[in-house]
């Protein structure tokens, strides 16, 4: 007879100091008819009311318990993060996952909950999440709550943000995602091959297009380019969920460059090197570099051209000098790439701002990059470089840069998915 295993909420924190929280947490779980179970992740030997105690935890570690109760937080810090990323995702009864913590308890639990699979149910109240959380949140789907108050007791505030939270796991436990049937007039999602189309606000309509035409075929996937969308995206590459990409928005070599806010990451590019998947890029966004609020712009860049997005987001317009080294950077590593390789160069403009009589107007800037591009690329059959006589949003773009993406798949037999 086979046993059916009971699934678990994970309920993560230090229950030397949280075990309160952990507790109501629990409690309110158990009342929506959820079962959880508490883990220590505390990184003292003190024994602490828990279901898995921090010992089972730390014993995970590559060199054993001794590694996380070593004496010196900042290391047994990062000892036990290690341990509980090796012990979290392989638990068969795991149905969803809440962590609680300050900067510390954070940062033991984050790298846990970002290798569990997207979809998972993930929950994560943290002091430090009214912050920069990227760190936190990486490419996954963690649901990040500000506690408003310091996770020290329960008190007035604490316990209705507590039960918040809890409420909202049980709903996401009790609730799970089912794919609901196909009604429109395409192939069903998961016969279509599943593709990565990055974009931005100055994109938009480029993308929309693009996936009109893509979408009869293909299951598109958007990703906003700041940063962490595009590392999502090579993510996804590499687990093989998507099956090529659409890299109409590479704006985040802007911010790399130049030293913004939503910059990639020094291997951008890299997966899809590795995994030789159809790749159609272009220039989409690479006439600027993203600040936070005017305040914030570095005061080396205050005699440049800028554009205020909203109150949170100031844009300053790439030099020739930056454009260059973006077609250099850009360049060598789709020179890495032996899979089939497509980049799109729109002579009238990379976005919206960047036509004639929009701020961001720098014919001059492009070409540079251009320029820079073509002499750092190195073509062959299956890397090319395309140039239209048309700007990043004209239709007639979008369409050649999706029908050629259709192209690849056909001629490399990429369409059926596996």
């Amino acid at each position: 007879m086979t046993r059916i295993m009971t699934p678990h909420v994970y309920l993560l924190g230090t229950a030397d100091t949280k075990s309160a929280e952990l507790t109501y947490l629990r409690s309110v779980l158990v009342e929506n008819g959820i079962e959880a179970l508490i883990v220590d992740v505390s990184t003292s030997e003190t024994p602490c009311p828990a279901d898995i105690p921090a010992q089972e935890v730390a014993a995970h570690h590559p060199d054993g318990e001794a590694a996380v109760f070593c004496g010196e937080r900042g290391q047994a810090i990062t000892a036990m993060s290690v341990a509980l990323e090796r012990f979290l995702p392989g638990r068969a009864d795991l149905a969803g996952v809440i962590g609680i913590g300050g900067s510390g308890g954070t940062a033991i639990v984050a790298p846990a909950m970002q290798a569990l699979p997207i979809g998972l149910p993930k929950i994560l109240i943290s002091t430090v999440a009214s912050g920069n959380i990227k760190p936190y949140v990486g490419e996954s789907d963690i649901a990040m709550i500000y506690p408003v108050v310091d996770l020290q007791g329960l008190n007035r505030i604490s316990r209705p943000i507590l039960a918040n939270a809890a409420n909202a796991m049980a709903a996401m436990v009790r609730h799970p995602y089912v794919a609901a049937p196909e009604t429109r007039h395409v192939a069903a999602p998961e016969t279509r091959p599943a593709i990565g189309i990055t974009m931005f606000g100055v994109t938009t309509p480029c993308v929309t297009e693009a996936v009109r035409v893509l979408e009869p075929d293909f299951e598109c996937l958007v990703f906003h380019a700041t940063g962490s969308g595009g590392n999502s995206m090579e993510r996804l590459v590499a687990q093989g969920v998507l099956r090529g990409v659409l890299d109409i928005t590479t704006t985040e070599f802007c911010d790399f460059v130049a030293g913004g806010i939503f910059p990639c990451d020094a291997s951008r590019l890299d997966v899809i090197a590795e995994t030789k998947v159809p790749y159609v890029g272009s220039c989409g966004g690479l006439d600027m570099v993203n600040f936070g609020a005017v305040e914030t712009v570095p005061e080396r860049y205050r005699d440049r051209v800028f554009v205020r997005h909203n109150p949170f987001i100031t844009l300053m317009r790439t030099t020739d000098q930056e454009c260059r080294e973006m077609g250099r950077l850009i360049g060598e590593r789709l020179n890495r790439c032996d899979g089939p390789v497509r980049f799109f160069y729109p002579e009238g403009g990379f976005s919206q701002l960047d036509r004639p009589d929009q701020p961001f107007y720098d014919p001059a800037a492009d070409i540079a990059f251009r320029d820079a591009l073509l002499e750092t690329l190195q073509q062959t059959t299956d890397r090319r470089f395309i140039s239209l006589p048309l700007a990043m949003n004209d239709p007639a773009f979008a369409q050649a840069m999706a029908g050629e993406l259709i192209d690849l798949f056909k001629e490399n037999d990429f369409h059926a998915p596996d």
